[in-house]
């Protein structure tokens, strides 16, 4: 090897870091443009405020006819709103921002992995919604009817909108990853990480671990811990239904297929 063509090496290298970061800095910026316009245009229609009422609908239904929710900071009124209507642009443009990320990583990845790619957006993105439709719907629903009934009589319940969001975005971002755990069984399948057998022998440490994730990330009473682990273990269970029909990635199919260029 020339001595012209060992000085290159290093400025060949430090030009890829650079074509890297330049398309990392563009991917975000997509990935967050995307989501600033949605927002914008949530904002002026239908508007923060009645996304917020739309979101805080399930908590008014469990309390006594005529209570509202209270806010204590000065600001809080306008920021809760604000922060609400851009979670709502954020899940919008999940699968635009889901896109990005694999845009930036498939040139790394082999062709038939890159083959993954719109089935991976569309469930991850689908799956998570539904996660967060379950939550809405069935969970709140069922959580602060439980929770209201243990009131005392001698007390009015008036929940800070500021709290109210924190345990919203929390229960939302538990149920969407927990619905995420079939796309992550047949990734970790198709792989070549796991096997079939493996997964199905750990079937009772998920279930313990689906508890203790319950326990952890939900409010302290049984009804939203059981809401949370059940339904966990169950797609637990597709998920190896879906990965029985997923062929496991082996090392020849490694050997004669090779990552596509950055060009």
């Amino acid at each position: 090897m020339s001595n012209t063509e060992k000085t290159a090496e290093p400025g060949e290298q430090n030009e890829s870091f650079m074509s890297h970061l330049v398309e990392l800095r563009s991917r975000l910026l997509r990935a967050v443009g995307t989501i600033v316009v949605i927002f914008f245009i949530l904002f002026l229609y239908p508007g923060a405020s009645d996304i917020y009422d739309l979101l805080a609908a399930p908590m008014l239904a469990s309390l006594p006819e005529g209570t509202r929710m209270i806010a204590t900071g000065v600001i809080t009124p306008f920021m809760v709103p604000v922060k609400v209507t851009m979670m709502a642009a954020f899940v919008i443009a999940l699968p635009v921002v889901l896109y990005q990320v694999w845009a930036f990583v498939a040139p790394g990845l082999y062709k038939h992995e890159q083959n993954l790619a719109l089935p991976l957006i569309v469930s991850s993105s689908l799956l998570f919604l539904i996660g967060m439709a379950f939550c809405y719907f069935v969970v709140f629903k069922t959580v602060f009817s439980f929770i209201a009934s243990f009131a005392p009589q001698s007390i009015t319940p008036a929940p800070d909108i500021e709290a109210y969001l924190t345990f919203v975005m929390t229960m939302f971002l538990a149920f969407g990853l927990t619905f995420e755990v079939p796309v992550a069984v047949v990734l970790l399948v198709r792989m070549g990480i796991v096997t079939i057998k493996q997964l199905s022998e750990a079937r009772g440490y998920v279930i313990v671990g689906a508890f203790v994730i319950a326990a952890v990330v939900t409010p302290p009473d049984v009804v939203s811990q059981f809401l949370l682990a059940v339904p966990l273990c169950i797609l637990y269970e597709v998920g190896l239904l879906v990965a029985r029909g997923v062929k496991p990635r082996s090392k020849e199919e490694d050997k004669t297929t090779t990552p596509e260029s950055t060009s």
